[in-house]
């Protein structure tokens, strides 16, 4: 059985490309009277566009769940689409305990076959305990995230949250999620943590492409970038579009690591 580490890094070496591409498919970016299976199928046709570009997709379960059992249904089939050669995030941000989380754990891992997930660790150890302990899975755990209130809570526990990630990644599948938008914040977690980062921030919320791949260059073997906005509903939202802002931003990473 592979690592989830061995298959982040093959994927991302097997593409030549970092992009994370984060399925975030809002109804409000299409007509008042879209359908689920209208959107089912726009999600199909940006996996398609960007398959040979993305080395990851993350697929964020609030827009699946406000549709019940029948956004869970999509998930699954969404799954199914991207196939095994990609690197799947459940964008869940679980944060629960025990035995709770264990059955999160089994969810996302076992019914759904996702490669990692994101999980707030605000409750402790325990809250990433159940999602670490499969060395084929990975776990990305929330240290500093893109939207701008989250200074209030963060800057005084984020560094917690790196030493306590250091300590418990004996399996090597643990992560960390890292805005884009702090580069201060950014070069300080990455000069105490060697672990693969998660970065959201890059496009719509106006986070730094080019100096989130410098700090980083070192690790860009296990580096994945998310875009989401961007890229899934670019332009025209058509499969052209789609593929030529994958391509664009995938383009962009590998240029700014080879300067």
């Amino acid at each position: 059985m592979i690592s989830f580490i061995d298959k982040l890094k093959n994927s991302i070496k097997t593409r030549e490309s970092n992009l994370c591409v984060g399925i975030d498919i809002d109804k409000k970016q299409f007509a008042s009277n879209v359908t689920l299976e209208e959107l089912k199928d726009y999600s199909f046709t940006v996996i398609d566009a960007t398959r040979d570009f993305a080395a990851a997709y993350k697929p964020n379960l609030a827009f699946f769940e406000e549709w019940g059992s029948k956004g869970f249904v999509w998930l699954e089939e969404l799954i199914e689409e991207i196939g095994n050669q990609h690197v799947i995030i459940a964008d869940a941000k679980r944060g629960d305990i025990g035995n709770s989380a264990a059955h999160y754990a089994n969810a996302f891992f076992k019914h759904f076959d996702c490669d990692a997930i994101t999980v707030n660790p605000y409750m402790g150890e325990e809250t990433i305990t159940p999602f670490s302990t499969d060395f084929t899975k990975g776990v990305y755990v929330l240290c500093v995230t893109s939207n701008s209130s989250a200074g209030y809570i963060q800057n005084d526990t984020f560094k917690n949250v790196i030493n306590l990630t250091n300590d418990m990644n004996e399996n090597k599948n643990i992560g960390l999620v890292v805005g884009a938008t702090d580069m201060h914040k950014m070069e300080k977690i990455r000069s105490l943590s060697n672990l693969p980062f998660l970065i959201p921030g890059i496009g719509a919320q106006g986070g730094d492409l080019e100096n989130t791949v410098n700090i980083n260059k070192e690790f860009m073997d296990s580096t994945l970038v998310n875009v989401s906005r961007s890229i899934i509903f670019a332009d025209n939202k058509d499969s052209k579009s789609i593929y030529n802002a994958a391509k664009e931003f995938s383009g962009q990473m590998r240029k700014y690591c080879e300067q």
